[in-house]
């Protein structure tokens, strides 16, 4: 029988519940269980697809097309799972769910109700992951804080669930804030204390609380969380702040959680051997070199809309003992000030992002043309990959009011164009190109000493691509398009071989990053900045 994890979050959102919850699979994970993990979003939305960046961080494509949560890009990192767009469930997706079938007559004339048909939909949906993954533990992160008015619903199904499942097959995970007080130094687990209330309040009682706090809380602190939530000592943990994300399992294990958690839910588990990941950490947290790089993108404000990108940095520049120092630089800036292009000197390499729209888009032009013109190593993902094509069409191919359609519809040069069977939906919720595509790397370029194979599966999302009428000129000027669709019809990777490192791609190689199997891409992008930095030639990847 499948067993069931419940993290909720209290006081404040962005406590940490996400690199929590992936840390308990890990601690499953190296004791031989086999976890599948869940995010829920009291959201309306549908999925995460709609919104704007600065309104949750980025949007995680999963290889089945789902615009996700950004914690779901967590879980796959910490857990290497390949996660779909199933495991992330949003208010919006239960109620059209239960009003569709309100609407077929399903329910055969009944007064439809949050209790008990959208709670048993809740339900039903997290049951059927665990059977779909034929898991031994279903994580399920409840997002939000705990009091929120969307989270209701969700809370009173996993309470309910405790009743179904049996108290030994279900564990409550509650992690809260405990802050610092400046004045007189003291940790202070009030906040906490009125969340686990809160929850109390529900009718959910926490098996285990996890202090989130800046520092190791001290056993003074500890009993009186452990008091005042009605639960044993050692079922408090603490979660404090660390260099990096991906000591959080390690520290927790240490203090002992991996076996408290094993113990409460009758596995009898053997920790096995995970050296790879203690290497991993201990390359992040201690690295032998550094580098800088400018990331200029249109949602500098928050670092949450580039979460995957950084990682996937951080991933490749762990493979060769190098911190990677990510400045976060607003494009629009090099529209206002063109002088501040010259701040990218200071930089080992350019990297430009994903986006949509005009806004920013000169700059990030600005950016590449710089990059191009001072063989400063540069990688473009998405946006970067069709603004790099721009960029190459103005300045060397001499089309000089080259564009995209996105950004001015009556181009003279529409050197990005939409694709073809895209011009006519309407509708914006998860209707771009999405998900795992196959892609063919051409022998003898850069791409396949990178990927080492011809064929490869990345995740996409876009609705403009390369104009194939524009492909002859772009091609006689010297850049190459080194990875096409299968059928040919679509540019997925571009380069510049006379270059230090010039290489952009139409997929998203972040959201397949692993700690300690980076993304070619980005490792490739990352030995460059630094063989460049040192001196060096320019770096071979086969």
């Amino acid at each position: 029988m499948a067993k069931y994890i419940f993290v909720t979050g209290g006081v404040l959102s962005s406590v940490g519940k996400g690199i929590l919850t992936s840390s308990i699979g890990k601690m499953l994970q190296i004791r031989g269980l086999n976890p599948t993990v869940i995010k829920i979003d009291p959201y309306v939305n549908v999925d995460a697809g709609t919104m704007n960046p600065y309104m949750h961080g980025e949007v995680f494509v999963t290889d089945d097309g789902g615009e996700t949560d950004l914690d779901l890009g967590w879980y796959e990192r910490f857990l290497d799972l390949g996660l779909k767009q199933k495991n992330n469930l949003t208010t919006g997706l239960v109620y059209r769910s239960v009003i569709e079938k309100e609407r077929r007559g399903d329910y055969l004339g009944r007064c439809v109700q949050i209790i008990p048909h959208i709670t048993n939909e809740i339900k039903n949906r997290i049951r059927a992951v665990g059977r779909s993954n034929n898991a031994d533990v279903i994580l399920t992160e409840v997002g939000g804080t705990v009091g929120d008015i969307e989270g209701l619903p969700f809370l009173e199904a996993i309470r309910q669930m405790r009743i179904e499942e049996g108290f030994d097959n279900t564990l409550y995970v509650h992690v809260a804030l405990v802050p610092l007080l400046d004045v007189t130094g003291e940790l202070k687990t009030k906040p906490l204390q009125h969340s686990v209330n809160e929850l109390r309040r529900i009718g959910i009682q926490p098996d285990i609380i996890v202090a989130r706090s800046p520092y190791m809380i001290d056993i003074k602190t500890l009993r009186k969380i452990a008091l005042f939530g009605t639960i044993p000592e050692e079922a408090v943990f603490c979660s404090y702040n660390a260099k990096s994300v991906y000591q959080v399992p390690v520290i927790l294990n240490k203090q002992g959680m991996g076996d408290f958690i094993c113990q409460r839910l009758g596995y009898n588990c053997i920790e096995k051997e995970h050296q790879y990941w203690l290497d991993f950490v201990n390359a992040v947290i201690k690295p032998k070199h550094e580098i800088n790089i400018a990331l200029v993108g249109k949602y500098a404000g928050l670092s949450d809309s580039y979460v995957s990108m950084k990682e996937a940095l951080i991933h490749g520049g762990a493979k060769i003992d190098t911190q990677v120092c990510i400045s976060y630089l607003e494009s629009e800036k090099f529209e206002k000030d063109p002088q501040c292009i010259n701040d990218l000197s200071k930089f080992d390499g350019v990297f430009i992002p994903y986006g949509f729209g005009s806004r920013g888009s000169e700059g990030k032009i600005e950016a590449i043309n710089f990059a191009r013109v001072n063989d400063t190593p540069f990688l473009g993902i998405c946006y970067g990959f069709q603004l790099a094509v721009i960029e190459f069409a103005r300045n060397v191919c001499g089309l000089k009011k080259a564009n995209s359609c996105e950004i001015v519809t009556d181009s003279p040069h529409p050197v990005i164009d939409i694709m073809p069977e895209q011009r006519n939906i309407k509708s914006k919720g998860a209707t771009m190109r999405l998900g795992a595509h196959k892609i063919v790397v051409k022998p003898g370029t850069m791409a396949y000493s990178l990927y080492k194979t011809e064929n490869i599966y990345e995740r996409h999302r876009h609705r403009f691509e390369v104009n194939l009428n524009y492909l002859k000129i772009l091609k006689e000027n010297g850049l190459i398009f080194s990875g096409k669709s299968a059928d040919g019809r679509r540019m997925e990777i571009l380069e510049l071989p006379n270059h230090y490192f010039f290489f952009a791609s139409q997929f998203h190689g972040e959201f397949k990053s692993r700690p300690g199997k980076p993304s070619p891409a980005y490792y490739g992008f990352i030995k460059a900045c630094l063989s460049k930095k040192m001196g060096k030639a320019k770096p071979a990847f086969t």
